[in-house]
């Protein structure tokens, strides 16, 4: 059983809930260790002040905010708990319902299990159904770890998902020169772009899909480990794209020999 990062209530109306957070997804990424060449000795990172160049110890640091190039202002965990913590209330607070497409996926930063305290079940099922049969996410505000959240609340079978958001103004505007170019776009191509859609669309099935560069380098430790040799596998050239509609027109019959044979 996981250990809850935070422990506080979610509101909505008059009502409050008491829940415990999880995290609801974990990174499996392979993970590497700087090691000297020679000996496989670990490295270790020293923390260092650029002003003396002397190591500096975890009692010795504090948090700064750059006010411009080279000035900083100082603050204590207290300030920076006082600030971000929305009172010292421990609140999912929900201040609005809408409808999940009406929210662009890019908002979306890290999911989050919402799971309640025995004595708020019952009102944490009422929620759950009422937001299963609505069709609706909850729009809410909560402070984690010294920041403040946008985030959505929504079911997800016997669970609340809390689902932090970035807010507005960190989303970048994708104002790119490319996309500015005109080019010509013909209904014939457009056409068979939607059947290449059409010939690949099929219900999702998450377990379909795995991680092929994990299990390289795990694969890979394995016959390091076994003493195999390490053969590196070609590369295959890229196919050249000579005419966008002949690329368009073998897709589709690819894409439909592929739909034949699932």
């Amino acid at each position: 059983m996981p250990r809850s990062i935070w422990k506080g209530a979610v509101s909505f109306g008059l009502v409050s809930i008491p829940v415990a957070l999880f995290t609801a997804t974990e990174k499996k990424t392979p993970k590497f260790k700087m090691l000297r060449s020679e000996d496989g000795s670990p490295i270790r990172y020293k923390r260092i002040a650029e002003a003396d160049g002397k190591e500096v110890s975890w009692d010795e640091i504090v948090r700064g905010f750059e006010v411009e190039k080279g000035r900083y202002v100082v603050f204590t965990d207290d300030e920076l708990e006082a600030a971000t913590s929305r009172g010292g209330a421990k609140i999912v607070d929900v201040v609005q319902f809408v409808e999940a497409q009406e929210i662009d996926p890019i908002y979306y930063r890290s999911s989050y299990y919402l799971v309640p305290e025995q004595t708020g079940l019952k009102a944490y099922r009422i929620l759950l159904r009422a937001l299963r049969e609505k069709d609706r996410v909850g729009i809410a505000k909560f402070a984690l770890r010294e920041k403040e959240y946008l985030a959505t609340l929504r079911a997800d079978q016997d669970v609340l998902i809390l689902e932090t958001m970035f807010w507005p103004d960190e989303i970048r505007v994708p104002g790119f020169e490319e996309l500015q170019a005109e080019v010509e776009v013909r209904d014939e191509e457009v056409k068979m772009a939607e059947m290449i859609i059409d010939n690949l669309t099929s219900p999702f099935d998450a377990e379909s899909y795995h991680d092929p560069s994990r299990e390289a380098v795990e694969n890979l430790a394995r016959k390091k480990i076994e003493g195999e040799e390490i053969v590196s596998p070609e590369t295959p050239e890229p196919t050249k794209v000579l005419d966008l509609l002949e690329a368009l027109k073998a897709s589709v019959e690819a894409t439909k020999e592929k739909k034949a044979a699932g």
